[in-house]
C-alpha cells in the first residue's frame, strides 16, 4: 500500500504491516475522543514513525496514487479530526 504523510512524501507499507499501525491508528482515535492533547501528540508521533520505520519511500518523482493519507507531525487535533472516518485514519 502507498501510504503518504502530508508534507514529506510517499511511502510502500507492505500489507502485513497494518496490524501493528492500525493499533496505533486505535489508540490515536481514543485520545482524540477524550480530549488527550498529550496522548495525541505521542500517538501521532509513534503513528507516523512506524510508518517511517516500516515503509520504504518513493522518490520524490514517483507518480503513484496514494491510498492512504496521514497527517503532517504538527498537524492539529481539529485538523487531523476532519481527516478521519469512522474507523479512524487507517481503514479496517
Amino acid at each position: 500500500m502507498i501510504v503518504r504523510i502530508m508534507g514529506e512524501g510517499q511511502l510502500k507499507v507492505a500489507d502485513g504491516h497494518f496490524n501493528e499501525l492500525n493499533k496505533l491508528d486505535d489508540e490515536l482515535l481514543e485520545e482524540m475522543e477524550s480530549g488527550d492533547e498529550a496522548g495525541f501528540r505521542r500517538t501521532l508521533g509513534a503513528l507516523l514513525d512506524a510508518v517511517r520505520r516500516l515503509g520504504t519511500p518513493l522518490p520524490d518523482d514517483a507518480l503513484e496514487p496514494s491510498e492512504l493519507i496521514l497527517p503532517a507531525p504538527d498537524a492539529t487535533l481539529d485538523e487531523v479530526r476532519e481527516m478521519l472516518s469512522d474507523d479512524g485514519l487507517i481503514p479496517g
